[in-house]
């Protein structure tokens, strides 16, 4: 009678249980909103995203300090930091060594290392202390099929409403092409102020895509319609969108963002 009466209770709490697990192990995908946290830096204690509200952010992992690809991959990031402030885009690092092992290594970096043309490189944007991995695993940056204990080189790009726009992964061999990571944030950019796709391989000043007409009317109106516009067929019309143009609207948009704050 009583094992009767504790099966089903067990058999709930294990199920209860499964699901809180499956809950607690899902990684953060496109559309939602960034995860919280509470994190020391190389740079000071961080909330997040409060700190960042109103900034886009390239929050990127890498596997531990110290190690070969992730020393060029910060050289590079730095020696572009200012190319990405122009976007109104902060840098934030993060991985699973300890506040300490940071500050060394940074230190090793600007005073030891020569890599592609930079040296004395002084990196000044944070990187975050998760020796604990509370966050790279809320932000499923530990992949075990690849290691148990350091994360992949995840990349999440964060829009100025905390919502994640993008997410790329890298195994800890293969360093990230940090262009591409640009060119994929003015593209989010572009599509945001300018209601338009950008199609394979598009940089800017190429032509963009046009949304698809909702409405048979609009499909129409757009064929005959060309002015600009060029059209392969109903749903695939390309326009131009000079860079000067895109460059203008988006460094304006830094601009007033820099006033406001």
């Amino acid at each position: 009678m009583l094992k009767r009466l504790i099966m089903p209770v067990l058999v709930t709490a294990a199920i209860f249980g499964y699901i809180n697990a499956k809950r607690q192990k899902k990684a953060p995908m496109i559309g939602e909103k960034a995860p919280f946290f509470k994190a020391k830096s190389t740079q000071g204690y961080i909330h997040f995203p409060r700190d960042y509200r109103g900034n886009w952010v390239i929050f990127f992992s890498h596997p531990a300090d110290f190690t070969p690809v992730c020393t060029t991959e910060f050289m590079t990031f730095e020696s572009v930091k200012e190319e990405f402030e122009q976007l109104n885009t902060k840098l934030l690092g993060l991985s699973v060594d300890t506040i300490h092992s940071h500050l060394a290594w940074l230190k090793n970096i600007k005073e030891n290392i020569d890599y592609n043309g930079m040296n004395q490189t002084d990196v000044n944007f944070p990187l975050i202390d998760d020796h604990s991995q509370t966050i790279a695993k809320k932000y499923g940056m530990i992949q075990p099929h690849a290691d148990k204990t350091k994360t992949v080189r995840a990349v999440f790009i964060i829009d100025p409403k905390s919502k994640i726009r993008a997410i790329l992964y890298y195994p800890q061999s293969t360093g990230r092409n940090i262009d591409e990571i640009k060119r994929l944030l003015v593209a989010l950019q572009t599509t945001d102020n300018f209601n338009v796709a950008t199609p394979a391989n598009w940089e800017v000043g190429d032509q963009v895509i046009i949304t698809p007409p909702s409405t048979k009317e609009e499909a129409i109106e757009r064929l005959e319609k060309m002015d600009d516009t060029k059209c392969y067929d109903w749903f695939l019309c390309f326009k131009k969108l000079p860079k000067e143009k895109l460059e203008e609207t988006i460094l304006s948009d830094y601009a007033n963002d820099i006033c406001e704050n």
